[in-house]
């Protein structure tokens, strides 16, 4: 996949994603708070918050006690400061029972979120080395779709589980049922195309996507993945395979 062209392009704009399991479920009350603290973060473009559900990709399950943030950063500095500073970042560290954070250098990108490029300035990494790819996909799905969709993750989600490659992943949303997204993490690009043209389920229902208007709007993201941090599900899929 070769990346959309953009013109004038800011290599250092870095994306970041964190997932933050807390010991209960009324952590569900910092998807109200954080809001306006994001509002204020300096070099934030573009962020959302979002819930986790139980399965590997975008599922009906909602797990309350563990949320995520994606964000699209001005540079590491605006990263590093966020970490440092936000009285968000220092309730992860004080309150949550796991979390697990990792950067993200695009790579590629297409499609939109809320109507934006999240990616309009950046520029493309490189992923000479062949090394792990994170990926992001998200969508609008169609209310007269859902009941299709949802039928289909089933098969979807078995099968990830059975992709050698695919190192985690993980269904996440910002609204019930509707807007949905996952966020996975491969060994390499050829892990990431072994699943997209081979996996049955998975290339059904790319071709019903396509052949039936299921998403009023959607993003595809691939990213290098650095940086990592913490644990997701008591280890770091990063580090397992030698990466940082």
């Amino acid at each position: 996949m070769t990346a959309t062209s953009r013109g004038a392009t800011d290599p250092s704009v870095i994306a970041s994603f964190h997932l933050i399991r807390y010991a209960g479920a009324d952590a569900m009350r910092y998807m109200a708070f954080d809001r306006p603290e994001l509002r204020r973060t300096a070099g934030l473009p573009f962020w959302r918050l979002l819930g986790t559900g139980r399965g590997r990709s975008m599922s009906l399950g909602a797990d309350l006690r563990r949320w995520a943030l994606f964000a699209v950063w001005d540079g590491e500095p605006a990263l590093e400061e966020f970490l440092a500073r936000s009285p968000v970042a220092g309730r992860w560290r004080d309150e949550a029972a796991e979390s697990w954070h990792v950067r993200l250098a695009p790579l590629a990108s297409r499609g939109r979120w809320g109507g934006r490029d999240p990616f309009a300035s950046a520029g493309t990494a490189a992923n000479t080395a062949g090394g792990p790819v994170a990926v992001l996909t998200r969508a609008s799905i169609r209310p007269r779709r859902l009941v299709a969709f949802y039928r289909s993750v089933a098969g979807v989600d078995l099968d990830l589980r059975r992709q050698d490659g695919c190192l985690a992943s993980i269904g996440v949303g910002e609204w019930p049922l509707a807007r949905q997204a996952t966020f996975s993490l491969w060994e390499d690009a050829a892990a990431i195309a072994r699943f997209a043209y081979r996996g049955d389920a998975h290339r059904t229902v790319i071709e019903r996507v396509r052949g039936e208007d299921w998403y009023s709007e959607e993003l595809f993201a691939r990213f290098v993945p650095y940086g990592s941090q913490g644990t997701w599900d008591g280890r770091d899929p990063l580090r397992r395979r030698g990466a940082e």
